[in-house]
């Protein structure tokens, strides 16, 4: 069973189609990327899976069902602009937003005591939530994304703003929900968070899927027909060879289109050359981003 399968949705608003016939799905225990430009429909689509607007045509089913209100109990929602109340509590406000999950008090306190050990703020629970500093506020919200066990997160640029000691945390506690058959979406600019996170991922631009799969697959879409190379010395004359660019420590050998990759290694490995490395070249999936954003 997939988490999430929507289907030829679309949602116009007046005449501009923000989502434009958009299909894809995840499965359980995934996490999920949905990368894109400013406008191209990527909080538009979130929105409607999370019942916050619907779709003008097409089909959206979460956790096997059109969405309901016993469904949006099973959802975890980190929107990207934060909001928690600044002048209650940090324990005040986990049990709140529990207790609109449908979370009853007991349980409710209990987990929250749970997590805020498990991030090391236990000693802050009482602190009202302006005291805290803007990293520490990112993670009591996900903690309160969290707090009722959902089934599936959509967490909509959760790094934005965290220092480098809070961003790896962050990515701990999404890993172990991973592990633990969670599903997650997980929608941000930052191309090197998705490459290290998720399993697959879906890009839209002007309300399209324009690229949806594994990194390796999009990835074996825009492969160049050259190699990164680092040896001493350099030969001269190997085969198939068109051209080549400096990198600074090493080169990049451009090849012509009879000539593999594997051609270039072999004959490194007769001329007896000492290959310090070599490297099929592709491309980062921000230069794949750019790249596809453009219309190139």
């Amino acid at each position: 069973m997939y988490v999430v399968e929507c289907s030829q949705v679309t949602k116009r608003f007046k005449d501009t189609a923000a989502v434009d016939h958009l299909s894809f799905a995840i499965g359980q225990g995934e996490i999920f990327g949905m990368v894109g430009p400013n406008g191209a429909g990527k909080t538009t689509a979130l929105r409607m899976l999370m019942d916050i607007i619907q779709p003008d045509d097409g089909e959206i089913r979460v956790l096997g069902k059109p969405i309901n209100e016993q469904v949006k109990n099973r959802l975890g929602y980190l929107p990207e602009e934060r909001g928690l109340y600044r002048k209650i509590t940090v324990a005040e406000s986990l049990l709140y937003l529990a207790q609109l999950k449908d979370m009853r008090p007991g349980p409710a306190k209990e987990r929250a005591n749970q997590l805020l050990t498990r991030v090391g703020m236990d000693q802050h629970k009482n602190k009202k939530i302006e005291e805290l500093s803007k990293g520490m506020g990112q993670i009591i919200q996900f903690l309160a994304t969290i707090l009722h066990d959902p089934d599936l997160l959509v967490l909509d640029e959760p790094f934005a703003g965290l220092d480098p000691v809070n961003t790896e945390l962050l990515k701990n506690l999404i890993l172990e929900l991973k592990r633990n058959g969670k599903s997650i979406i997980l929608s941000t600019h930052m191309m090197n968070q998705v490459e290290e996170l998720c399993d697959r991922f879906l890009m839209i631009n002007k309300g399209r899927a324009v690229l949806y799969g594994s990194l390796d697959e999009i990835k074996s879409g825009f492969k160049s027909n050259s190699v990164f190379l680092k040896c001493d010395p350099i030969p001269e004359g190997l085969p198939g060879v068109i051209g080549s660019k400096s990198h600074g420590s090493y080169l990049e050998l451009f090849l012509d289109g009879s000539t593999s990759p594997g051609d270039i290694l072999e004959a490194l490995v007769r001329a007896r050359v000492s290959v310090d490395r070599f490297e099929v070249s592709t491309p980062s999936l921000h230069e794949i981003f750019i790249r596809v954003a453009k219309g190139d």
